[in-house]
């Protein structure tokens, strides 16, 4: 008779309390349209992992299909490299090229990184565990989780669902960072763009030198920075359109599908609502509010030392992150509604570009300089 009821009975305060998280993250990616094609998943995960028995984790001795996914796709990283190859296909470096001078938003926006970095040591006795928080700040979900696999596998699941639950919500929360920090004068200040062509040359040597850079300067971060380059150099051959096409659609819908439940099942009702993993969290958007902090202050600084013509947009700061395309866009959304016609897309998209590069790098110099430090 108890096992008739056991689907009843084997459901606890905080069983209930990841359906309801789970049912949060849905709500906000039909509702709100935050980022559905993560949130959704990722709630849907949540849930099914924390259903009586989690037969949809493990059943009668073998791994279910939950399982498989998260130790096939993101405990052995292949999730993550699959994806870059797909974000660096849906990349268009060109406004980069026609604006370097975007490149620094792209470093100075990952502050956050190591602000938090430093701050996490105060509660973790652990440099390893404590570079793979501040990770997070970068919105960048397939470099969280490539560091953290290598530096704190343990927390693995909360950091991942950190990094792709505060990117998907980022029409949340950089919107108030940004008026926090600047003035309506400053948010309606106009950027001139040029259009100019690029040579296709620049355009395909550009992965490859970045790759070859990377792999000589920091030799871990070849993974990460060579298949999203890789991804760049299908789209920009020009000799590569169906597979450019399906990179950007078939394979980004389909590994972020996986990816999305993959993460949901991380978030254990046990494993997940305990302190250390609340403040994992709590870290994350520390880390992620300073990093747009840092872009926006960044380009406040900057505009000390320009002329009046010359000035920039201190708003395109915030698009330093990782979080492409969608800090660019939310920047530009802030720019029309401060003053009908402003457009600053291009400019926001040179950064958010720059803010992709930035974040591997980021991570690359930690995975290269934390076990200098701990060792």
């Amino acid at each position: 008779m108890n096992e008739l009821f056991i689907g009843f009975t084997s459901i606890g305060w905080q069983e209930a309390v990841m359906y309801a998280v789970g049912i949060t993250l849905i709500v906000l990616a039909i509702v709100k349209e935050y980022e559905p094609m993560l949130l959704l998943p990722i709630g849907f995960g949540a849930i099914l992992v924390n259903l009586p028995l989690a037969v949809a984790w493990s059943h009668d001795g073998h791994a279910g299909f939950l399982q498989i996914l998260y130790e096939g796709g993101i405990a052995n990283e292949l999730f993550p490299i699959l994806i870059f190859i797909a974000v660096g296909a849906m990349i268009d470096f060109g406004p980069l090229f026609k604006n370097p001078f975007m490149i620094f938003f792209g470093a100075a926006a990952q502050f956050g990184i190591f602000a938090t970095m430093i701050l996490a040591t105060f509660f973790f006795d652990d440099l390893k565990l404590a570079a793979s928080i501040g990770i997070i700040g970068a919105a960048d979900g397939p470099t969280a989780i490539y560091v953290a696999n290598k530096f704190a596998r343990t927390y693995l699941g909360p950091i991942s669902v950190a990094a792709y639950s505060y990117m998907a919500l980022v029409p949340l929360i950089q919107p108030p960072v940004i008026r926090l920090l600047t003035t309506r004068k400053e948010r309606t200040i106009h950027m001139t763009y040029h259009e100019s062509g690029v040579p296709k040359w620049l355009r395909v040597m550009f992965p490859i030198a970045v790759t070859m850079i990377a792999g000589i300067v920091a030799p871990i971060s070849v993974p990460l920075v060579g298949s999203l380059m890789f991804g760049n150099l299908i789209r920009e051959s020009g000799v590569l359109e169906r597979l450019s096409k399906a990179a950007q659609n078939e394979l980004a819908n389909l590994v972020t599908l996986l990816l999305g439940i993959a993460i949901g099942s991380s978030m254990k009702a046990a494993d997940f609502l305990n302190g250390t993993t609340l403040l994992i969290l709590g870290m994350g958007l520390v880390a992620f509010v300073f990093d747009t902090a840092g872009g926006v202050l960044f380009a406040k600084l900057i505009n000390l030392f320009l002329p009046a013509g010359r000035k920039v947009n201190p708003m395109i700061g915030a698009c330093g992150i990782s979080a492409f395309p969608m800090s660019g866009r939310v920047v530009q959304k802030m720019a029309a509604e401060e003053e009908r016609g402003n457009i600053i897309l291009m400019h926001a998209m040179g950064a958010n570009v720059s803010g992709q590069l930035g974040s591997i790098i980021a991570g690359g110099m930690v995975l290269a300089l934390v076990p200098l430090l701990v060792g």
